[in-house]
């Protein structure tokens, strides 16, 4: 004979959450995006592996290829889902584009404190190199997705999960960026 083990926790619905979405809209109105800011923060992982220092002013280089690359990925973002409004047949209002361009914005915000290690990592005694900022974006990688799934309502082994896997995930950048010698 077993022993059942605790009932599921279930989520009770109750009033919406301040910022909750608006009706017909796809985004909440003020919510952290927690996905937009891991995304943001594994590119600028990738961005900054991917970089090569050869150039004349590294770190401004570097700064400036974080922040262009977060605005172009959020443009992208933007673009896509109003793309995909519109090939659905559903009008598109600039406030709806100006929501999409809120709700995405955490992409460009992961690209600031790694672009803020890189521009301070001399003062910090870590000379030229990126690894500073390399770590700043992973830290905040797996922060935001723990965040992100404490405050999703996860069980916190599931919480842990979230963040191992996003800790592996910034390794394998690491580990890429070990491999091609930047």
């Amino acid at each position: 004979m077993s022993v059942p083990g605790p009932a599921p926790r279930r989520r009770v619905p109750g009033p919406p959450e301040p910022g909750a979405a608006d009706p017909g809209s796809d985004f909440p109105q003020r919510r952290t995006d927690y996905a937009g800011a891991v995304y943001g923060s594994m590119l600028a992982a990738s961005v900054i592996a991917a970089s090569s220092t050869q150039e004349a002013h590294p770190r401004l280089s570097l700064i400036l290829l974080l922040v262009i690359t977060g605005l172009v990925f959020w443009a992208a973002h933007v673009y896509a889902h109003v793309a995909g409004q519109r090939e659905a047949g559903k009008d598109v209002t600039f406030r709806q584009v100006r929501r999409v361009g809120r709700h995405e914005w955490p992409i460009v915000e992961a690209a600031a404190l790694p672009a803020l290690a890189v521009l301070v990592s001399p003062w910090l005694g870590a000379g030229e190199n990126a690894w500073l900022a390399l770590t700043v974006a992973i830290c905040q990688q797996v922060a935001w997705a723990t965040l992100g799934a404490h405050r999703a309502g996860a069980r916190p082994r599931q919480v842990v999960v979230e963040g191992a896997v996003n800790l592996v995930l910034g390794l394998v950048i690491v580990a890429a960026k070990v491999a091609v010698g930047h």
